[in-house]
C-alpha cells in the first residue's frame, strides 16, 4: 500500500470516528428534552384542577347531607319523647292501681260481712257493722269506693244485670243491687250485679 493510499484510508477513518462520536453528542443531548416532554405530559394529566368540582355544587350536596341528618335527629328525638311520656304513663297506672287483687279480695270479705249484717243477732249485727266501717275506711284511703246506685239507671259499663223485673219503676231503672260494684279511683274494680226494671205485661 502506497503512502497516499494509507492517508485516504487514515482519513476516512478520522471522518468515521468524529460522525459517531458527533451522533453520541447530540443522542445525550436529545434525550433529557424528551423525557421532560414526557414528564410534562405526565404531569398534564395528573393535574388535579383539569376538571375542577365547581364550589357551589359542593356547599349544596354537604347543605343536603345536613338537612337529612338534622330531620333524623328531630324524628329521633321526638319518638324517644313519645317513649318517656308513654314509660310515665304506664309506671304512673302500674302505681296507681298496684292494689287492685288484693282490693278484689277485700271485697269478697266484704260480702261475707254484708250478708252476716242481715242476721237477726243484735249483738253480733253491731260487732259485724264496726268491722265492716272499718274495712270501708281502709279501702277508701286507697283510692276504692263503693258504686252509688240507688236511683241510677242501668248502664253496662258499671253494672251487669242479673235479673230484669217487672215493676212500676221506669224501664232500664236499677230496682235492686245483687252484688254492689266498687271503683278504684276513676276505674270499675268490679261491675254491680243488679235486677233491672221493665215493662208490666
Amino acid at each position: 500500500m502506497g503512502v497516499q493510499t494509507k492517508q485516504i484510508y487514515r482519513t476516512a477513518i478520522q471522518q468515521i470516528c468524529a460522525t459517531s462520536e458527533t451522533g453520541k453528542a447530540m443522542d445525550k443531548h436529545t434525550e433529557p428534552a424528551e423525557v421532560k416532554n414526557v414528564d410534562a405530559s405526565k404531569a398534564e394529566t395528573q393535574n388535579p384542577d383539569e376538571n375542577p368540582v365547581p364550589e357551589t355544587t359542593v356547599v349544596d350536596e354537604l347543605t343536603k347531607k345536613y338537612d337529612e341528618l338534622n330531620d333524623k335527629h328531630l324524628r329521633l328525638a321526638a319518638e324517644f319523647e313519645n317513649y318517656k311520656k308513654r314509660a310515665k304513663r304506664d309506671q304512673e297506672s302500674a302505681v296507681r292501681y298496684a292494689n287492685e287483687k288484693f282490693a278484689l279480695d277485700i271485697i269478697d270479705v266484704l260480702d261475707n260481712f254484708e250478708r252476716a249484717l242481715k242476721s237477726d243477732d243484735e249483738n253480733l249485727r253491731d260487732g259485724l257493722e264496726q268491722i265492716h266501717k272499718l274495712y270501708l275506711s281502709i279501702l277508701s284511703r286507697n283510692g276504692i269506693e263503693p258504686m252509688k246506685i240507688t236511683g241510677t239507671t242501668f248502664d253496662p259499663a258499671f253494672h251487669e244485670a242479673v235479673a230484669c223485673i217487672p215493676a212500676d219503676a221506669p224501664e232500664g231503672a236499677i230496682i235492686d243491687v245483687a252484688v254492689p260494684g266498687y271503683m278504684i279511683r276513676d276505674k270499675v274494680l268490679r261491675h254491680a250485679k243488679v235486677a233491672v226494671a221493665k215493662k208490666k205485661e
